[in-house]
């Protein structure tokens, strides 16, 4: 299958595998109305893709994927219309990894923050070099966690970690992310590799129907948990957008200063 128009994701097969690369228009490749969009339609096409039975998500460079960009945070709090915009995609890349029946495994090359974390831990498995850092740190930036952390983070290391690690914002490395359970492999950079094409092969080579459908039956109550939060989450990020503290956040990310938050 022929993926175009994609302007910020590459595609790779190797034999019935598909690697798909989170190549963004940056070094950390920041999510931005581009990627965002792309994000947005590309899990629907994995699904339909005859030539590809098992994915790998990774990134180019030195990032997985860093987070939000500023000029587009910037973008969005003088016109909040976009932000509204972006509601329908924003929902459309949580289900579309929580519906596509193909295995996912994420090659965590390097950090994974805010969006990318959610991208990250929302697929199956997540091989990541222990050196990269994860975290979800939209409070950091005067936002609500709405893009999937709010319903991932709690399932996978419990509530109390969870609300630790969202509502301070803070990033961990990959070996304390493995060490309670968040994500499954941290090894080396020279193991990354091979790690992941040893994960990629069991699948590869399993019985294809079995995995999909035991996946999906694993998906049913992370699905049924997305619906019943997504709405309210993404509602409250969209209010925090307008808020003073996220426009502080940006300005002072840009001053490369810590920000001053109101709370008003």
């Amino acid at each position: 299958m022929e993926f175009q128009g994609y302007k910020t994701l590459k595609f790779e097969y190797r034999a019935r595998v598909l690697w798909v690369t989170i190549d963004g228009n940056g070094p950390m490749n920041p999510v931005d109305d581009d990627l965002h969009r792309e994000l947005a339609r590309v899990f629907p096409e994995l699904q339909r893709d005859p030539d590809s039975d098992v994915i790998v998500l990774t990134g180019a460079g030195r990032a997985f994927c860093a987070g939000g960009d500023m000029t587009w945070f910037q973008e969005m709090i003088d016109q909040p219309e976009k932000f509204r915009a972006i509601v329908p995609d924003a929902k459309r890349i949580i289900f579309g990894l929580l519906e596509l029946e193909k295995p996912i495994v994420c090659r965590m090359n390097g950090a994974a923050a805010g969006l990318g974390a959610s991208i990250a831990l929302l697929c199956d498995i997540i091989v990541a070099d222990e050196t990269a850092r994860i975290g979800d740190p939209h409070v950091s930036m005067g936002l609500v966690a709405g893009d999937g952390g709010a319903i991932i983070w709690p399932q996978l290391i419990g509530y109390a970690r969870a609300k630790e690690l969202l509502m301070t914002g803070a990033l961990i490395s990959a070996r304390d992310a493995a060490d309670m359970g968040l994500i499954n492999h941290a090894v080396t950079a020279d193991e990354l590799d091979a790690k992941t094409d040893e994960i990629v092969d069991k699948l590869a080579n399993g019985a294809k129907w079995a995995i999909r459908w035991t996946k999906t039956a694993v998906n049913l109550p992370l699905r049924e948990l997305a619906t019943k939060i997504t709405d309210a989450a993404v509602a409250y990020e969209i209010l925090t957008n307008m808020h003073p503290d996220h426009q502080e956040a940006v300005t002072a990310f840009l001053e490369k200063r810590a920000p001053d938050f109101q709370g008003d």
